[in-house]
């Protein structure tokens, strides 16, 4: 059990130090633009998640994603990855993954027994970042 929360702190460790090829003010502002897709289009998803907002990603990063996660207004809130609990367990490691922003006020981790698009057991890692990006996404 002590492991999770160390493999996800890692991971988000490894994301601070990653950077997307877009960087600035072609991110904070939904939609981001190619490669990115947004999650509702290729998934039986809603396009606004409560508590995840609404979520792009680029393809080629799936399953852990950054997922770039945007409030009811098109801002961007927060970078979302969700790492499939047994490939961590068989060794395997997500380095050096993407922020959608640099600037981080405060991370969650939590499990999710899966969903449309990843649907092994995985661990939901989110960086906020701003201190209202939590309340934006959850309503």
């Amino acid at each position: 059990m002590f492991r999770l929360p160390m493999l996800a702190t890692a991971i988000a460790a490894a994301g601070a130090l990653g950077a997307l090829a877009q960087t600035g003010d072609a991110l904070r502002q939904a939609p981001p633009g190619a490669p990115w897709v947004q999650v509702s289009d290729a998934l039986p998803l809603p396009e606004f998640i409560p508590g995840l907002g609404t979520l792009f990603v680029d393809p080629d990063t799936l399953p852990a994603g950054p997922f770039l996660a945007y409030d009811r207004d098109g801002v961007l809130s927060a970078t979302v990855y969700m790492t499939p609990l047994g490939e961590l367990q068989n060794g395997t490691a997500y380095d050096g993954l993407a922020l959608g922003s640099a600037g981080v006020s405060s991370v969650d981790i939590y499990f999710n027994a899966g969903h449309p698009g990843v649907e092994a057991p995985h661990a939901h890692v989110v960086l906020f970042h701003d201190e209202a990006a939590k309340g934006r996404l959850a309503e």
